[in-house]
């Protein structure tokens, strides 16, 4: 071979060599080992998760979280005006019923991941467009200073009474988990009651605040002696020793609502093979152990998973009847309904 060919050889394969490295360089850019996830779960609760998903996989999580006054909205406008450009590859959601309207405004691209085997079918989308797990529990949350066992309330109906004038929170109903339970009510009630109800908590003077830790806070400090808020808030609160206690209400009756985070891949996202390994992340049984065992002691959806004894399973709680589908189909006119009631 002459010293001419020999150095076009060696060009040539220098060039095969330099092709073969870029190429593999380009299947690790930054781009290609990021996701994106758009979360209303509170950050203490969400980014221990998030962090342990980056460790196990080496995938850089840029999450954006919600507000907790407008916890979910935000987040779900943010995804719809995103709609023909998104910027999300994932939506971790803090209950159900707005990732069911995603759904049908086609925000979300069905997915079924095969971490969800064993989740109930009932927390589950038939289609794959959203799956749950680790739930909490809308529940009363009083100052144990303040209301003696034999003087609490067992129903949220009860709350309307005269002995609990100006002395009950609320967080503002257009939001978050506080939306999600006012269209429960509105499905399982049937629109009169639900309208009297929540206009006669109006009238007995409830005391609207900005989320469900606020309504936490006022029970906490003594502003009001009971509040409607959710099982994570609640054991913040008893884990710091502040004087307060939960009541599981209706046990007798129509039960608690049962609120379990939903995950959903969405339609279009810049990383859609990242955002596949996220959710299988998050519907893993570890991360519904991780969740029950962290501060907002949140329930596992799947059975035989390992749990603190203060957090119930599924079948221990007294939970409303309700199907997420109708619930969904309340959201916005129940909404209307106390956006009119509570104006601000």
């Amino acid at each position: 071979m002459t010293g001419r060919r020999q150095h076009a050889c060696r060009r040539w394969c220098f060039c095969v060599l330099m092709a073969a490295v870029l190429t593999g360089c380009r299947g690790k850019t930054p781009a290609q080992q990021q996701v994106v996830v758009y979360t209303s779960l509170d950050q203490v609760f969400s980014q221990p998760v998030l962090e342990a998903f980056e460790k196990e996989t080496g995938i850089k999580v840029l999450a954006v979280y919600d507000s907790e006054a407008t916890k979910t909205t935000g987040l779900v406008n943010r995804l719809i005006a995103e709609k023909d450009s998104p910027r999300a590859d994932v939506f971790w959601n803090s209950e159900t019923g707005r990732t069911i309207i995603l759904k049908r405004k086609g925000i979300l691209a069905p997915y079924v991941s095969p971490s969800a085997a064993d989740i109930p079918a009932q927390f589950k989308d038939p289609e794959g467009f959203w799956t749950g797990f680790a739930a909490r529990c809308r529940i009363l949350i009083v100052n144990t200073s303040l209301v003696p066992p034999d003087q609490r309330p067992t129903s949220i109906l009860e709350l309307t009474e005269p002995r609990w004038r100006d002395k009950v929170a609320l967080a503002y109903p257009l939001f978050g988990t506080t939306a999600m339970h006012a269209a429960a009510l509105f499905a399982s009630w049937g629109e009169p009651k639900a309208r009297q109800y929540f206009a006669a908590l109006k009238a007995n003077g409830v005391k609207i605040t900005d989320g469900n830790a606020s309504a936490r806070d006022r029970v906490v400090d003594g502003t009001v002696p009971i509040g409607f808020t959710d099982t994570d808030d609640a054991y913040v609160a008893i884990n710091r020793g502040s004087p307060v206690d939960i009541i599981w209400p209706d046990k007798d009756g129509i039960g608690t609502l049962l609120i379990p985070n939903t995950v959903g891949l969405v339609k279009g996202g810049p990383h859609p093979e990242t955002g596949k390994r996220l959710i299988d992340f998050l519907l893993s049984p570890m991360v519904e152990e991780m969740l029950a065992f962290g501060e907002s002691g949140q329930i596992p959806l799947r059975p035989g998973i390992k749990r603190p004894a203060h957090v119930p399973t599924p079948d221990k709680v007294k939970s409303m009847d309700v199907d997420y589908e109708k619930l969904a189909d309340w959201m916005e006119p129940s909404g209307r309904f106390l956006q009119q009631l509570f104006v601000r």
